[in-house]
């Protein structure tokens, strides 16, 4: 294990070293050049930022859990080598190259998010085509995160030597809504008082390892049904979304990316030190729902964000480009941020590698990572700790999920208010309510624990809009006259990978010719996805065919 770990990182370091200084040196990045951080520089959206922090800021924006459950997912039903090879190859030759691209294009439009660089260079029809596109991708993230995080807050009861009872779902869920009243606590302790921050993180950052314990105290308190715990994640998606930043969102972002490299450093720990043999096939194949077994093309869009992820290019155009105070410094946080991620995914294919096959029935990603950084994490604090060490790894887990949920439904909330000019505080309501429903729904008609059915259209969609970002970037740069094929190339595979599996997804979900279920809805959005990127080709096509050059920063 801790040889493949290291010639994994070896590639990564390489493909940073050579292949992002190539990639960098075709934008020919200028730190003459003054960006719109050091431009604008309010204080509030726009602030100039050292690397080194904003690498860090950026990291735990997009390392969230799609490089978590992709992983494990697609190691139980192809093996651990073709997955350990794409997340490789993808992450350096197209994820990077995406996240890169998206942070430089930005960056180069006034900080401008890739769908208005949509805007400016494919028409409003483009603009109205990807941002419909994005939002049918976000309720997909919710659909997928929501029931992940619902089956990991389920359990049995455990009796234990001392007479008490112990429930691992209920533990999860005790430390998961603990830490985020926590983050409530501080946001409004840090908004009304405004203490120095290191005495905030002295002070909650050990709070959230004590919710952690409090968990695995009153494990048997919070015990409801998986369909029970998913509407309630969509109301806390609902409220969450609606809050002022500073209450929920920044505290519980801040503390979690303390949680983040925490787990982080529990799966280096296990992996070098901690002696584990491989317990999984390196290949094999096998049947699940929505997925034929075969490599080409669900391999791909199964692993999602460890490789490459759309998502990546709405957090870098949104918020990371209006932070960069010098061109060249978008190399380390958009390149190296990817590859970062790219560890993340190898961590959490670690945890299902050296699972015994036998003891991961029935077991979602989220308790499958949960138990491996327990396990990596009582290399340290002993065997007889696992249970608060595999608490807090799924608590690690859920705690990704929660960050994602809050953004995406924001997103969303944002999308449609910009579409339909929905501006006062009843639109965004209304909005919120519009990008919640479906999913709801979606769920209720699956039913519990079929989080397949969603996960595999979320890939293919969330990829497919990386490969939409790419498509915009491309045609920017030969509108620029500049090289493009670095970023036609990824974005060709990547598109004709995901359409084919999203083909295949609507075929598989009309063969049974059954109405009114989640399987029927997602080949009708499968079917739109294709339809909207469809179009959005021939824009781009369009705006190739003009004589004049779009203007560009």
């Amino acid at each position: 294990m801790a040889l493949i770990a290291i010639g994994f990182l070896v590639f990564l370091a390489a493909g940073y070293k050579l292949y992002g200084r190539y990639v960098a040196s075709q934008y020919r990045l200028d730190d003459k050049v003054t960006t719109p951080a050091v431009t604008v520089n309010d204080g509030i959206d726009y602030c100039p930022t050292k690397p080194f922090y904003l690498l860090g800021q950026h990291f735990s924006a997009i390392a969230a859990a799609g490089p978590i459950v992709g992983p494990i997912a697609a190691c139980l039903q192809f093996g651990w080598l073709p997955c350990l090879l794409w997340i490789g190859l993808g992450a350096v030759f197209i994820g990077a190259v995406h996240d890169f691209s998206c942070l430089v294009a930005s960056v180069r439009h006034e900080a401008r998010s890739i769908a208005e660089i949509v805007r400016q260079h494919l028409g409003r029809r483009g603009w109205i085509f990807m941002m419909l596109f994005i939002w049918l991708a976000l309720i997909y993230v919710i659909c997928a995160f929501t029931d992940v995080t619902a089956g990991t807050f389920v359990g049995q009861n455990e009796d234990l030597p001392n007479g008490l009872s112990f429930n691992t779902g209920g533990a999860v869920a005790f430390a998961s809504t603990a830490y985020l009243l926590l983050a409530i606590i501080m946001g409004v302790i840090q908004r009304k008082w405004n203490p120095p921050l290191w005495l905030m993180t002295i002070i909650f950052v050990p709070a959230t390892l004590f919710v952690v314990w409090l968990g695995t105290q009153y494990s048997t308190m919070l015990i409801l049904p998986a369909r029970t715990w998913a509407i309630i994640i969509l109301v806390y998606c609902f409220v969450a979304s609606l809050l002022p930043v500073w209450l929920l969102l920044q505290p519980r972002g801040y503390l979690g990316g303390f949680v983040l490299y925490m787990a982080l450093a529990a799966g280096i720990i296990g992996i070098f030190f901690g002696h584990f043999e491989i317990q999984q096939k390196a290949f094999t194949t096998s049947h699940a729902p929505g997925l034929t077994g075969s490599l080409f093309p669900f391999l791909f869009v199964t692993i999602a964000c460890g490789a490459c992820s759309g998502f990546h290019g709405l957090v870098a155009s949104g918020t990371t480009s209006k932070q960069i105070a010098s061109e060249p410094h978008c190399r380390p946080v958009g390149y190296g941020g990817m590859l970062l991620e790219g560890f993340v995914a190898l961590i959490a294919l670690a945890t299902v590698m050296i699972a015994i096959p036998t003891s991961l029935k029935g077991l979602t990603p989220g308790k499958i990572y949960g138990y491996g950084i327990g396990r990596f994490l009582a290399v340290v604090i002993g065997e007889k700790n696992f249970t608060l060490a595999a608490t807090f790894g799924m608590m690690a887990f859920s705690t990704f999920i929660f960050d994602t949920l809050d953004v995406a439904t924001r997103l969303g909330r944002y999308i449609l208010q910009e579409l339909f000019n929905l501006r006062a505080r009843n639109g965004a309501i209304f909005a919120t309510l519009l990008t919640i429903v479906p999913p709801a729904v979606l769920l209720l008609l699956a039913g519990s624990g079929k989080y397949l059915l969603f996960w595999t259209l979320f890939g293919s969609s969330n990829q497919l809009l990386a490969a939409l970002s790419l498509l915009a970037i491309t045609v920017w740069l030969k509108q620029m006259k500049r090289p493009f094929m670095f970023t036609l190339i990824p974005m060709l595979f990547v598109m004709v990978i995901t359409i084919w599996s999203l083909i295949l997804q609507a075929s598989w979900a009309f063969r049974n010719k059954i109405v009114m279920n989640a399987q029927f809805f997602n080949g009708i959005v499968s079917l739109v996805l294709i339809l909207l990127a469809m179009m959005l080709a021939i824009e781009a096509v369009r705006s190739t065919l003009k004589t004049q050059p779009a203007t560009a920063v």
